[in-house]
């Protein structure tokens, strides 16, 4: 087929002249790995026919359903169901427009008639924003809109397990926004900080997260992300979003933007999302698109095993909530109401800062006061006692000396008696400890910010980076975790996923009848005594942290809080 078959929907002012291709003119590779190398190398970006040809076989390689709708379904409904395509999209775009990119205008209106016969041969899909931006991408290297058709289809039925191409109803792409934001939190720290400074609702902001791919970004760096899409899949897309996040935070705090740091006080959140979508329609004149794949393919230990593990957990907290067809979003503000939440250590502003930090599937719940030492007394029985059966829980202290610190805690404390009277340490690498006064500060895992530190096991078939399948344990270094019931996994950067190279750097919390502890190597960020009236804090192996406080301190009061609706079917014995 001759090139300019695939480029007959191509504006050619706007697309420019692409260079001969210097390579060959079929791409004949059956190596996934040497693959998965072309495309983020750009081996096809010097020729539009090769990118074409390329496209053609990679979706043709998909596994898809038994029966995918193809370019000759197409071609019988537009025979006996004419479509003029100038209606509006159907309601699983959820609004999202066509994005023209280097299309002709009458173009626009091809991309119309194939997304509303997907709609009509996909009923099961109920919301499915980036199908737009997926369909325009791919008409630019289609020979017509049944071959469009047919790429798209393939990509909509594809049925790999573990490959996800796109979210397909609310409830997916819903959680999809929280783990971004749970990823963002993590592998993004100092421009998630600077969102949550000057946005109220940070959930609001990243409710865009795919829209500044697929959709925002100039077409010569969309196409760029698609040529990995299409080899690594969905992954790639949280990639390429937190490296425009980490862009973003550089431009911004240089001036150019907004979201410059939190002396500019909360503002509106949509002004921020307005800021950031900018940034991405404008990124050619600061960012290459080589530049912007090499940061995103910089965020090590970030694995598809990882986000699969946290959208299930997200996919699980929004179903318990009702959560799974769009309505108003239920953000974080509303989770911490102020009028309901009371505390004598923190206020509302600095509880709503720690909320910034914990997962989203517990950002949304309501906090709930399950011990204090002002109403329950000074007892680590009692602290015991009310605690059990909560997980997570969060810990806040605050000394005689008027300094606050505390822990994010991911596991159940009755996960201590496992081992006996003897003090051993449990929990996963979600746990974290901060302080809040003097001035306000968190540390996570050590790995998470030292990934040198350990190094993921690989197996056949998955990437350097993933992480093993459960129960694949290191013999050097991984502390012995109890196996969970199916549906009650722990998942997120447990030691056993890592070899590890020192114990120490994953010893998140113990407790026996004499002390509660949170951290270990080389000291503790956390010691309380079984009074909880004095403790200690120093730099410990697991969080690489100075001390929280005093290093010798005394308890003026402690609280431990739980997450109502995480809890909802936990015992009521309190």
């Amino acid at each position: 087929m001759a090139e300019e078959d695939y480029a007959v929907f191509v504006d050619p002012e706007l697309m420019g002249h692409p260079a001969p291709s210097g390579g060959p003119g079929e791409v004949d590779c059956e190596d996934p790995r040497e693959l998965k190398q072309m495309a983020r190398r750009g081996d096809w970006a010097g020729s539009h026919r090769l990118r074409a040809r390329a496209y053609r076989r990679l979706i043709k390689s998909i596994p898809c359903r038994a029966v995918t709708p193809d370019a000759q379904v197409y071609r019988e409904l537009a025979e006996s169901h004419p479509a003029a395509g100038k209606a509006p999209l159907p309601e699983l775009a959820d609004g999202n427009p066509v994005p023209r990119y280097c299309l002709r205008a009458d173009a626009v209106v091809s991309a119309h008639r194939v997304i509303e016969r997907l709609a009509a041969q996909f009923p099961d899909i109920s919301h499915c924003p980036s199908l737009p931006a997926v369909t325009s991408l791919l008409l630019h290297f289609s020979a017509d809109e049944a071959q469009c058709f047919e790429h798209v289809s393939r990509i909509l039925a594809c049925n790999e397990p573990g490959k996800r191409l796109l979210d397909q109803t609310f409830l997916a792409y819903e959680s999809g926004c929280m783990t971004f934001g749970d990823l963002a939190s993590k592998y993004c720290a100092p421009a998630h900080k600077a969102i949550v400074a000057a946005a109220p609702d940070v959930l609001e902001v990243y409710s865009d997260w795919q829209r500044w791919v697929l959709g925002d970004l100039p077409f010569g760096h969309a196409v760029r992300v698609l040529d990995v899409y299409l080899v690594e899949g969905y992954k790639i897309l949280y990639r390429v979003a937190m490296a425009l996040l980490k862009f973003y935070r550089k431009h911004a705090a240089g001036g150019a933007g907004a979201a410059a740091g939190p002396a500019e006080g909360p503002r509106d959140s949509g002004r921020v999302r307005s800021d950031i979508r900018a940034f991405a329609r404008g990124i050619a004149s600061v960012v290459s698109p080589d530049k912007l794949l090499e940061k995103a393919f910089s965020i090590r230990l970030l694995s598809r095993k990882e986000i699969a593990l946290l959208r299930l957990a997200n996919e699980k907290s929004l179903r318990e909530k009702g959560i799974v067809v769009r309505q108003k979003r239920r953000n974080v503000q509303l989770a911490l109401d102020p009028d309901a939440f009371s505390s004598e250590i923190v206020g509302a502003k600095e509880m709503r800062d720690i909320w910034s930090w914990i997962p989203e599937r517990f950002a949304l719940c309501q906090p709930q006061l399950l011990f204090t030492t002002s109403a329950h007394g000074c007892s680590l029985n009692r602290f015991y006692e009310r605690c059990e059966g909560y997980e997570p829980t969060l810990l806040l202290i605050r000394t005689t000396d008027g300094d606050v610190c505390g822990a994010f805690l991911s596991t159940d404390w009755e996960e201590r008696k496992r081992g006996g009277n003897k003090l051993s340490f449990f929990g996963t690498g979600e746990c974290f400890v901060f302080r809040l006064k003097p001035d306000m500060e968190r540390y996570e895992w050590v790995v998470i910010r030292h990934p040198e530190l350990a190094c993921a096991a690989k197996t056949r078939g998955q990437e350097e980076a993933e992480a093993p399948e459960e129960g694949q344990n290191s013999e050097r270094g991984a502390l012995r975790e109890p196996e969970k019931a199916v549906g009650q996994l722990s998942p997120f950067l447990a030691a056993r996923h890592f070899n590890l190279n020192s114990r120490n750097t994953s010893m998140f919390m113990a407790g026996n009848f004499d002390s509660i502890i949170v951290g270990g190597g080389e000291g503790n960020a956390l010691y309380i005594d079984a009074e909880l009236n004095h403790g200690r804090s120093g730099r410990c192996a697991t969080f690489d942290n100075p001390p929280l406080c005093a290093e010798s301190f005394q308890v003026a009061l402690l609280e431990a809080w739980g997450f109502r609706d995480a809890m909802a079917a936990s015992p009521q014995r309190h």
